[in-house]
């Protein structure tokens, strides 16, 4: 539907990364129109690509560099952003760490905290900044977290990111519950493995974990368990966002939406 976000501006955190979730996620914006934020912990050459590739897609484009665990530096995102565009009007959490793959007992606790000052309490930082901006320019809005499979169902050696991600739900519902009187809904997305960098990360370290004897053969064992046939790809992920911000999605607010070709249905 192109120009379906017209006049639109959506930030997208953890954004800067060639072939990641949040590139896939502003391609599919830039397609139908909206003005994109890409950002990540710093804007490099990757990050410089991510955009270049935006532009070609002809969409108005910034690259603001962000450390989510930082709450300053979160404002800081939502105000450039303003600044540039004058308005964010879908602002997407996707940052998140998920390499830090330990079994329970052997976790640090200053690998628990990075990964909780990343993908939890990034993704609030964020959205407070994100929704007081919406609020102040009185057209509501759209948060979208991006969760994962794991925000419903746990898996090994990965306790940190499943909390966090079983965390970001519940931040989901609790915005939703205040944000829906201001017109700004909130929802997350939850995928199941999608392989990005990160992605590719887990499938050597889970493929050695569960004893299969390459990783082509966990791969294959992926598609065989998914009732679609397949693992998720980015641009699942990314049609979801699209959806829960355009206007068929209003009315839809604290939902934790699966999109895992039926591999999750709870």
């Amino acid at each position: 539907m192109p120009g379906r976000f017209s006049g639109k501006t959506v930030v997208v955190t953890g954004s800067g990364k060639q072939k990641g979730l949040g590139q896939a996620i502003l391609q599919r914006f830039a397609n139908e129109g909206a003005n994109c934020v890409v950002s990540d912990l710093v804007i490099d050459a990757e990050a410089e690509a991510v955009a270049e590739d935006l532009r070609s897609r002809n969409a108005q484009i910034a690259t603001i560099a962000c450390d989510v665990s930082q709450a300053d530096q979160c404002q800081g995102l939502i105000d450039q952003a303003v600044a540039r565009f004058g308005s964010v009007d879908i602002h997407v959490n996707n940052a998140g760490i998920g390499f830090m793959m330990k079994p329970f007992l052997d976790v640090d606790p200053a690998d628990w905290a990075k990964v909780i000052g990343v993908n939890l309490s990034g993704a609030f930082y964020c959205s407070q900044a994100a929704a007081r901006a919406m609020i102040a320019g009185g057209k509501g809005g759209r948060i979208i977290n991006i969760a994962s499979q794991a925000a419903k169902s746990a898996f090994p050696d990965l306790p940190a990111y499943v909390s966090s991600k079983h965390g970001m739900v519940g931040l989901t519902r609790a915005a939703a519950l205040e944000l829906g009187k201001h017109k700004i809904t909130v929802n997350a997305v939850c995928p199941n493995h999608v392989t990005t960098g990160l992605g590719a990360q887990q499938n050597e370290y889970f493929s050695r974990l569960l004893g299969f004897a390459t990783v082509e053969d966990y791969i294959a064992d992926m598609h065989r368990k998914n009732p679609m046939g397949r693992p998720g790809l980015a641009s699942d992920t990314a049609a979801a966002c699209a959806w829960l911000a355009s206007d068929d999605a209003f009315y839809v607010t604290g939902e934790a939406l699966n999109v895992s070709g039926g591999e999750e249905m709870h």
